[in-house]
């Protein structure tokens, strides 16, 4: 019981035990410990008592002669003092860790604080401005004030917050359907700023299961396929993965294995060759064994074999062949030669530079049963299998996709140097063993010369959940947008520090999934690289909404404050100004926000977190369509005034004339921005190249919009309150024809400007 340990405790520790605190091992036996909790590497390490560490900042993976606390003892037995209990352990200081509140703006969030007080600010220099102008021509005071709220109600586009707010909630409903589960709404955005993409080897990039994908016997060397069943082996493979599946503590029923995920491996591949362990155990049942210790790196069965017996054993190649004197070539044994050793050790030695884990195997026939201390010597060498934990098939192809994006893939694993660069370099992240660094060389770094390093590296091997935050806050201290992966307890600081953190669901550990802001239900790299190419059609989406907004509240400013320059009657009272901000707008910048990603996205580089919403000339954009649209809605007001007999400058213009002449300008204004949001759906793109009836939600809005407005100046009560009065048939030609002209002239400059490029 952990709550009763305190330090200098012993403890026995045998298999199928979680250790209950840090305990520093006083005597091992075959001891094997499954740390995934700290390191996020499945396989079991070995641990022994008598080895001794001089440096304090060797791995923890390393640490043979440490158990830590929630780890899961899994083979052999041992005994310990304990050194740390509670938060004083490994897995206490990653709790402890976790308290720090780490709580930073995403680059949507300062946008939108710089562009609210931006429009605060304009707001109360036009107010400001109003009044100076009302006083210098000696206007009424009251009017003017009316006119001041119309402007600063024009300035600030109302229905913006709750757009973004719609717009990031329909984003996180989009995401769930492609498997990733967004737990904080600002995440979506970011995910569009990303461009480094920090991911843990096993499980993420490969598929968390050790698989054998090659084996070699004298006679021949296959490659096993990733896929399939019912394989066809000659005579001598068949021998070598009938003793790999003999000689074997695991069990596999139901594609469900239970032990050692190495010797799983076998299992499975004794299944697919049509050589299952149930079949094989009841044709030939054990009777004897000499178990795996880590001194020997070897373990014996001895099995029926038709009317005597046969040893089936398994281990290091090389101690498998120190062990043999014959071979089996061709179905015969033959005698082992040096040059036969020779060609078994140069195989070894390619399969471990490929990152494979290389075990052999040997048997030898026996007329009786034998004891444990005779089974290993004048063996018959089969053969060896080399084995790997295989990179998920789809990832190679997601990981060239987000390099096409800007983005950098960086590879974390608690696995060793050489392995997780072989891996990295069949997917295509790491091209050499220099772009590679371990825990213990971060160690030997300053926080600044790691971080001006870093830029060159791909692959992080043997490192702590410490290394992992110091990894994380060194590619941020260098601007970049940091996206980490993990499933484990060790994962979750640096979840926590990263701009986006991301969850395994199926692997993933609670307390991981706490930490995240985002949760991937297949646990797949490639569903980031999806959640990206999604996060930034999100950002651009709400980039149109917002800059549509802006030039719609840019077009009334101008209506009003030219008509105050100039001293001619206001063209639009403070609630129609309201109406068209909270109602008309509204529904075109919605739909804007779900407009179908550009199929190009993720052709460009990520966007820097920096960049305002106004740049690459968005702000030109605004202005210009905003300045064009208030014209426009100044020239239906004149319209509307001169077909009475009054023009803008004329003194005492009845009520019902100035009324008229308002809802002309209002149609104008309101009709106009509908029609202008089809042109806001790309920057260069006509409305036809990104297709017409693509976004049938912002053709639904713009219908919508019309009605509305048709529906507030024909129905009498509605008329009455917001002072609108029904046109002529003539005049509604006239207000469509002049609110169609801003998209008409947009349209027109994107084809003028695609010859030009």
């Amino acid at each position: 019981n952990s709550e009763e340990l305190v330090p200098g405790d012993i403890v026995l520790i045998d298999a199928g035990r979680f250790i209950p605190a840090d305990i520093r091992l006083l005597e091992s036996a075959n001891l094997q410990i499954e740390e995934s909790a700290l390191t996020g590497e499945s396989v079991p390490s070995e641990k022994d008592a008598q080895v001794v560490f001089d440096d304090p900042r060797t791995p923890l993976g390393d640490q043979a002669n440490m158990a830590f606390m929630s780890t899961l003892a899994t083979y052999g037995r041992g005994e310990g003092i304990v050194i740390g209990t509670a938060m004083e352990t490994e897995i206490g200081k990653i709790a402890k860790s976790l308290d720090e509140d780490i709580d930073e703006m995403t680059p949507l969030q300062r946008r939108m604080e710089e562009l609210g007080k931006t429009l605060g600010y304009l707001a109360i220099g036009v107010c400001i401005l109003i009044f100076l102008l009302a006083f210098f021509q000696k206007r009424e005071l009251f009017e003017m004030f009316l006119t001041a709220i119309s402007l600063a109600v024009a300035a600030i586009p109302e229905g913006l917050p709750a757009i973004v707010a719609i717009v990031l909630a329909l984003g996180v409903t989009r995401m769930s359907k492609i498997n990733a589960i967004v737990k904080k709404l600002p995440a979506v955005e970011t995910l569009g700023s990303v461009n480094i993409i920090c991911s843990d080897k096993t499980g993420t990039l490969t598929q968390n299961k050790m698989t054998v994908v090659q084996f070699f016997t004298l006679n021949s060397h296959q490659e096993v396929p990733l896929e399939g069943q019912d394989f066809q082996a000659d005579k001598a493979a068949e021998e070598l993965i009938k003793t790999m599946v003999l000689c074997n503590d695991a069990t596999y029923e139901h594609e469900q294995g239970t032990g050692d995920p190495t010797e799983i491996a076998l299992l499975v591949l004794g299944e697919r060759y049509n050589l299952p362990k149930g079949t094989l155990t009841s044709q030939h049942k054990r009777v004897g064994e000499k178990p795996f210790d880590s001194d020997r790196k070897l373990m014996s069965t001895l099995n029926v074999e038709g009317d005597g017996y046969r040893v089936h054993t398994k281990g290091a190649i090389d101690n498998i062949l120190k062990i043999s004197t014959h071979a089996l070539v061709d179905g015969k044994v033959v005698p082992l030669t040096e040059e036969m050793k020779k060609q078994y050790l140069q195989v070894s030695e390619k399969m471990s530079d490929d990152a494979l884990r290389v075990l052999g195997a040997a048997y030898k026939d026996v007329s009786q049963v034998i004891s444990p201390e005779e089974m290993e010597n004048h063996l018959i060498v089969l053969g060896m299998v080399g084995m790997i934990d295989p990179p998920r098939l789809e990832v190679k192809d997601s990981i060239r996709e987000a390099k096409e994006a800007g983005i950098t893939p960086i590879m974390i694993t608690g696995d060793h140097k050489n392995t997780a660069v072989a891996i990295a370099k069949d997917l295509g992240i790491a091209d050499s063993l220099e772009q590679s660094m371990t825990g213990a060389e971060i160690d030997e770094l300053s926080d600044e010369e790691f971080a001006q390093r870093i830029s060159s590296l791909r692959v992080f091997a043997r490192v702590s959940p410490e290394h992992k935050v110091k990894i994380v806050k060194a590619f941020k201290s260098q601007g970049n947008i940091v996206s980490m992966t993990g499933d484990g307890v060790n994962d979750a600081p640096s979840l926590k520090n990263a701009d986006i953190g991301v969850a395994m669901g199926i692997t993933g550990t609670d307390v991981s999934k706490g930490a995240a802001d985002m949760i991937l239900t297949d646990d797949n790299f490639s569903t980031i690289v999806h959640a990206v190419e999604e996060g930034r059609n999100i950002y651009n989406n709400i980039k149109k909404s917002v800059l549509f907004l802006l030039s719609c509240n840019l077009g009334e400013i101008v209506a009003i404050f030219f008509a105050v320059l100039f001293f001619w009657p206001i063209p639009l009272l403070p609630t129609q100004i309201l109406w068209i901000n909270l109602i008309t707008d509204t529904l075109p910048a919605i739909a804007l926000g779900v407009d179908p990603g550009d199929k190009d996205v993720m052709k460009q580089k990520p966007r820097d977190p920096r960049e305002s919403f106004f740049a690459h000339g968005a702000a030109i954009r605004v202005v210009i369509g905003g300045v064009l649209i208030g014209i426009l809605t100044l020239v239906a007001f004149y319209i509307g005034l001169n077909e009475h007999g009054y023009s803008l400058g004329s003194k005492n213009i009845p009520d019902e004339i100035l009324t008229y002449a308002r809802t002309m300008a209002f149609v104008v204004l309101a009709a106009s921005q509908l029609f202008y949001s089809l042109s806001m759906r790309h920057p260069k793109k006509t409305i036809f190249q990104v297709g017409f009836f693509s976004n049938k939600v912002l053709l639904g809005a713009i219908v919508a919009g019309l009605l509305l407005q048709l529906m507030v100046i024909s129905v009498p009560f509605l008329s009455n309150a917001f002072k609108l009065q029904m046109l002529s048939l003539r005049d509604w030609g006239i207000v469509l024809l002049l609110a169609v002209i801003p998209l008409i002239l947009k349209e027109l400059y994107k084809v003028f400007l695609k010859k030009e490029e």
